[in-house]
């Protein structure tokens, strides 16, 4: 049974790190604070110039809900359009309506738009905040997804492993269940073990400071408590830990 690390990175440096680290695959977005939004072309280029590991991009127009109007939409599709002519391997969608269900015509229309370019379709943790995990999953089989990225609609994919594990049998092989959400050293072998899925996906986000020397504390560039002389980055290191979890575990 093959098992793949799919690593979240939204700069270049975690790019790098993520190939350093062994990563299988990227998940390629920016502002993870936000729940992850569509990186920039220059992103997109340099991730998938590096031509190391398959590159899937988030397609995202803006944080908040997953209920979009035509203007969205239609970036979206540009966005899945350049994202193939870019060279990425795939993408990842996801969209609802109002009610909570899944979004079909639009996902239909993204899909279609993807799969046009040969890119697989990830849908991403918007089936976390469907009404019903199993209606959402057979609307994600019927769309032809790939794979479907979730926390077992929990905060995070520990406290989600029964919903997840029961996702992996409703799915019958039908897409493959991608586990995110605070996945880590920690706990991912048990993660493994109890939903049976065979990839995860995770930031392994570490801590870097800053380069700054002048420092004026009394000004941010967003939320009031925000600290302009830190940020986070994917470490190599717990990438290649998760890594020899995951691909060493019986």
């Amino acid at each position: 049974m093959k098992r793949l690390l799919e690593i979240c990175c939204a700069d270049a440096e975690s790019v790098d790190a993520a190939i350093k680290g062994g990563a299988d695959r990227i998940e390629l977005c920016t502002a993870l604070g936000e729940g992850g939004m569509t990186p920039s072309k220059g992103l997109i280029d340099y991730a998938c110039s590096q031509k190391s590991i398959p590159v899937n991009i988030l397609i995202r127009p803006r944080p908040g809900d997953f209920v979009y109007n035509g203007r969205e939409a239609q970036i979206m599709i540009d966005d899945i359009d350049y994202a193939g002519k870019a060279g990425a391997s795939g993408v990842v969608i996801g969209a609802l309506q109002p009610d909570g269900s899944i979004d079909y015509d639009l996902s239909r229309r993204l899909i279609d738009k993807a799969k046009s370019l040969g890119l697989t379709v990830t849908f991403h943790r918007a089936f976390d905040l469907c009404n019903d995990p199993y209606d959402g999953l057979a609307a994600v089989i019927k769309l032809g997804c790939d794979r479907l990225l979730t926390s077992g609609q929990s905060a995070d994919a520990m406290h989600g492993a029964e919903v997840i594990a029961g996702l992996v049998r409703a799915a019958e092989g039908n897409l493959i269940i991608l586990a995110g959400a605070g996945v880590s050293p920690s706990n991912a072998a048990e993660l493994i073990e109890r939903t049976g899925v065979t990839e995860l996906h995770a930031s392994a986000k570490t801590t870097v400071g800053s380069a700054m020397l002048y420092r004026n504390n009394n000004a941010t560039m967003g939320r009031p408590d925000s600290d302009e002389y830190s940020r986070t980055v994917t470490s190599p290191d717990i990438v290649a830990q998760l890594s020899n979890i995951i691909h060493t575990r019986p």
